[in-house]
């Protein structure tokens, strides 16, 4: 239950709204085709986009936090609800059951459910990520880079081995979202934060 419970939490398109709110579009058919915060940037400002990465985040802790509250009041549960919990969450998120199985890319998230995991590490790679955007503009760049860091952070950090394998397998997931990301990236055509979208979904310059 707390694992489906997740997933239905993941699946509340936060970018989604707030673009078909406010704006009256379908945020998936602009720019990168992501209802994520980046995307929500380039058509809504930076505030806006901001209050979409913490609300997608808050989802991912919200879902986490809940698993392991069971799991204190219920050691049978098994540390496994609360990964399978933190998997859910992001699934969700990227493939949300209310938005036809698309939505975001998943980095907000995946934030969400580290800081409930583990939130000093989790700040620390999120504060390299800050930089990295700050310096190439690539928020794609900087959410691969914390992808890649979870699982090594597990290790460094001495987790049980399950977390590793947690770490590795959202990592990898995060990191398959962000293909597309890739290809522009190594094409030196991805999109920079600050870069806008008018209502037809095309860049403005």
């Amino acid at each position: 239950m707390t694992v489906i419970l997740a997933y239905l939490i993941g699946s509340i398109s936060i970018g989604y709204l707030f673009a078909r709110l406010y704006k009256g579009v379908d945020i998936r058919k602009m720019g990168s085709g992501s209802a994520g915060a980046t995307n929500i940037s380039r058509l809504m400002g930076f505030k806006t986009a901001v209050l979409v990465l913490i609300l997608d985040a808050l989802k991912g802790y919200i879902a986490v936090f809940l698993a392991l509250l069971m799991f204190q009041q219920n050691l049978l549960a098994g540390e496994w609800v609360v990964l399978l919990s933190g998997v859910a969450v992001i699934a969700g998120h990227n493939w949300p059951l209310f938005f036809s199985f698309k939505g975001g890319r998943g980095a907000a998230t995946m934030l969400g459910v580290f800081l409930a995991l583990i939130p000093v590490e989790a700040l620390t790679v999120f504060a390299i990520v800050i930089v990295i955007i700050a310096v190439t503009r690539y928020v794609s760049l900087g959410s691969i880079f914390g992808a890649a860091a979870i699982p090594v952070t597990m290790l460094i950090t001495g987790k049980p081995s399950e977390y590793f394998y947690f770490g590795l397998v959202i990592g990898l997931v995060i990191i398959f979202q962000h293909r597309e990301n890739i290809k522009r990236l190594l094409n030196k055509k991805e999109s920079k934060l600050g870069e806008k979208l008018n209502n037809s979904g095309k860049r403005v310059k």
